[in-house]
Parts: C-alpha cells; structure tokens; sequence
C-alpha cells in the first residue's frame, strides 16, 4: 500500500531545512503538486539541493517522481463554503475532519502506536494550559481500557518527580497533548521524558513545528482558528480513534475492564436514565 504523506513526512528525523519543506507540504500539498523544485524552494524559502536531498531521504529516485506521488496522494474532498462567520468556523471543522478521515485510510501506524501504548504501565498522558483539557479527556477515555493512566497537566519541578516515578514503576511511554499556542513546558517534558529513555507520543497540529523533533511520533489533526479561541474538534476525534485502537490492541482485557465499569456505574447509579 502506498505510504500516506502524513507517514512519509514523520518517519524521518528531519533538519530545519527539511522541516520548512515538510511543514509547506503538509500545509499545501495541492499546491505542492503543481510546483517545480525551484517553485517548492522558494515557497519553502530553502535552497533547491535541500528539496534534492529531502526528496531521496523520502524515498524517490527524484523530484518527477515525488511530484506524481504528491498528485496522487492528496485528494482533498471540497466542503461547501460561505455563510456567516459561526458557519464559515465550522466548515473549517469540517475541512480538518476530512484530512483526518484521508490520513486514516491506512490505520497501520496508528494501530502499532495504539499497541506501544497499552503495553506501557503505566502510561504517562502530559497536557498544558488549553492542551490540558484534551489530555485530561484522552487520559479519561483511556483509564476505561488501560490499567494504570497518570496524567499530568502541573509543570515546574514536580514534572521530573512524577516522570522518574513513572518511569521506575514501569511507565515506557508518554503522551504529550501539545496544541497552539504551544507552551514552553511541553518542550520541556519531552526532553525530560527521551532523558529517562521513555518513548513520546506527541499528539499536536501540525506535522513539523519546533516540538515534532523531540517526539519519537506524532499524530495530527487540524485546528481551526475561526475564532478568538481555536476549535479542537479534529485533534477530539483523533483521539477518540486512538482509544479505539487501544481497545482493539487490548482485545478481551479491555472488554473485561469497560463491562467492570458497567457495572460498577449500574451500582452506583452514576448516570441518570435516558
């Protein structure tokens, strides 16, 4: 099966020249198509032997080939625009849940990444300031299914005490919940976390940005920026479809552990009656 470009552009430890490329591509890759690689150079603002060089690390026996690769790849669906500004919000939502829907045609990757993470106990899930939210309900969703989730969303010197704690009972594996604008802390706890051997999972928005480099993988989803405050609905699903593959890696533990939720929650009558 032909690799997606989102996989071809995260299996590489990239240079920051080659990070410009990547994050034009992942940004544009329609236009990308139609470029030469003198036109990809200069959108890129990088010199035309770095898109030599990047080309034949992905792979291509040259540029010609990368660029009937790229009109083949990117079959961007077409959302109906127009409207006020709340539906014109929404049609980027709906713009990003696309991309994802495309990006997860192959689910290969995000099923071994799935299987990484229920084989780490416990699992350190780490989120800050608006990304804590979201690392608080993956953390959620995946206390159902995996036995021991540690979230973190406190930064400063406590980080290091809960990571190395973490790490000594087990843990081989963090989740970092990094959306715009990326706080300071995050980069911190990555390098922490690949200094105590621990592999990182960066869940973000963007294929290539000054985080992606000290994450061992990454999976993204588009936000919107419509509004004052960034919409998150495609990083939600992204994560909710990570949890599923969890459980599908997990198989009949996970299936133990969510009818032992059931019950529990009919005991104690945690939830009103439809």
């Amino acid at each position: 099966m032909t690799r997606s470009l989102h996989e071809l552009l995260t299996a590489h430890r990239l240079t920051p020249a080659q990070r410009r490329i990547a994050s034009y591509l992942a940004e544009r890759p329609r236009d990308a198509a139609s470029l030469t690689s003198a036109e990809l150079a200069e959108h890129a603002q990088v010199s035309q032997p770095s898109v030599t060089r990047f080309v034949a690390l992905l792979g291509f026996d040259g540029y010609g080939e990368f660029r009937r690769y790229l009109r083949t790849a990117t079959t961007e669906p077409v959302i109906e625009c127009g409207g006020n500004k709340f539906q014109a919000a929404v049609d980027a939502d709906l713009r990003n849940l696309a991309a994802l829907r495309a990006q997860l045609a192959d689910d290969t990757r995000l099923r071994a990444i799935a299987g990484r993470l229920m084989a780490s106990v416990p699992l350190v899930v780490v989120g800050y300031r608006v990304s804590a939210a979201q690392a608080a309900s993956f953390a959620y969703l995946a206390t159902k299914i995996h036995p021991d989730v540690r979230l973190l969303t406190d930064s400063g010197s406590v980080l290091g005490d809960h990571l190395r704690h973490a790490h000594r009972c087990g843990a081989r594996t963090l989740v970092m919940v990094a959306l715009p604008r990326y706080p300071r802390e995050s980069e911190t706890a990555l390098i922490q976390a690949r200094s105590l051997g621990l592999r990182t999972l960066l869940i973000t928005d963007r294929l290539v940005s000054a985080l992606t480099p000290l994450a061992d993988d990454v999976l993204s989803a588009g936000v919107a920026s419509e509004f004052v405050f960034d919409s998150h609905a495609a990083v939600v699903s992204l994560s909710v479809a990570l949890v599923e593959a969890m459980a599908d890696a997990a198989g009949a533990s996970a299936r133990q552990r969510l009818e032992g939720f059931e019950d529990y929650a009919a005991e104690q009558d945690l939830f009103l009656r439809e």
